[in-house]
């Protein structure tokens, strides 16, 4: 009786030993699958957010000539890709003490329209004026730039800032 209770636990023991084994590969087997789908998600993924980086238009980055009516010289206005049809402008035109800028975000909505988001400072013939709304640069086919359309100064007289393409 004695040897067949030694034999039994002998036999658990070893069992137990055999399972332990078993069930550590079957976990390994788990986790290298685990990990290559995790690899071909990754490499999927990857793939779809360089598509979506893609811009739909064509690419804006760099200088680009920047215009005031009231103001006889041009300046330049920066464009920094941060996303998707999307930048980062930031520039200056002035002449004497006269001046315009521009900082905000702009979305290329069409090759027509540009959406922006930002402020225009302008300080015209002793007169600040500041623009904060939302608003779109327009290409009205009538030279080669974008047009602000919201073209009411502080006076209430049309002005025109343009960015040139």
């Amino acid at each position: 009786m004695k040897k067949l209770i030694l034999l039994l636990s002998l036999s658990l023991i070893s069992c137990n030993k055999n399972i332990e084994k078993y069930e550590q590969k079957k976990l390994a087997d788990t986790l290298r699958v685990i990990d290559s789908i995790n690899a071909a998600r990754t490499v999927y993924n990857d793939s779809v957010r360089a598509l979506n980086s893609q811009n739909r238009y064509r690419d804006l980055t760099g200088r680009h000539r920047f215009t005031h009516s009231e103001i006889p010289a041009s300046g330049t206005v920066h464009f920094i890709k941060n996303g998707r049809d999307q930048y980062k402008v930031s520039g200056k035109a002035s002449s004497g003490n006269d001046f315009v800028e521009i900082n905000g975000d702009l979305k290329v909505v069409t090759m027509q329209y540009l959406n922006f988001e930002g402020v225009i400072k302008q300080k015209i013939n002793g007169t600040a004026f500041r623009r904060t709304s939302k608003t779109s640069f327009k290409d009205e086919k009538k030279g080669p730039y974008w047009r602000l359309q919201n073209k009411k100064g502080g006076e209430g007289f049309v002005e025109y800032i343009d960015i040139h393409f």
